[in-house]
């Protein structure tokens, strides 16, 4: 046996069906469409998202308002009263020590402390942002914000 002599099983292999190559065929004349009618014509039929003359569901839907900024920075929230409760006097509050202490998730996140609830501790703040009121808590304690 050569490999020229190689072929497929009996019946393992089909032709395909050639429509529209004339009467001889069996597809000739109208190519398996039957006679007349919307889907004998070529591009006929109801397309993608017709609905039987019902409203489709994309004209229905109401369009977004407005748009997403794609430059938003989203600041991780922390309180003053959260660093009251974690951290000691004289200790600084930077983005490495909140995510050792679990308050926030990753490190890459920028933090912003915000100014709900009291503090009394000397803290030395050095994050991404830092609201007015926040800032005012932190001075009157004896702390300060880099």
């Amino acid at each position: 046996m050569q490999l020229n002599d190689l072929r497929p099983a009996d019946g393992s292999r089909k032709n395909r069906k050639r429509i529209g190559r004339g009467n001889s065929s069996g597809h000739g004349t109208t190519a398996g469409r039957g006679t007349k009618g919307q889907l004998s014509r070529s591009g006929g039929g109801k397309g993608a998202g017709f609905e039987g003359g019902q409203q489709p569901l994309a004209m229905r839907l109401p369009k977004l308002p407005g748009f997403k900024n794609r430059n938003r920075v989203e600041y991780a929230p922390v309180n003053v009263a959260r660093l009251e409760a974690l951290f000691e006097d004289g200790e600084t509050v930077n983005t490495e020590a909140l995510v050792a202490k679990g308050v926030i998730k990753h490190d890459y996140i920028p933090v912003k402390v915000l100014g709900d609830g009291e503090l009394t501790k000397k803290l030395t703040v050095a994050v991404d942002k830092v609201s007015a009121s926040a800032k005012a808590k932190i001075e009157a304690a004896g702390g300060k914000v880099e």
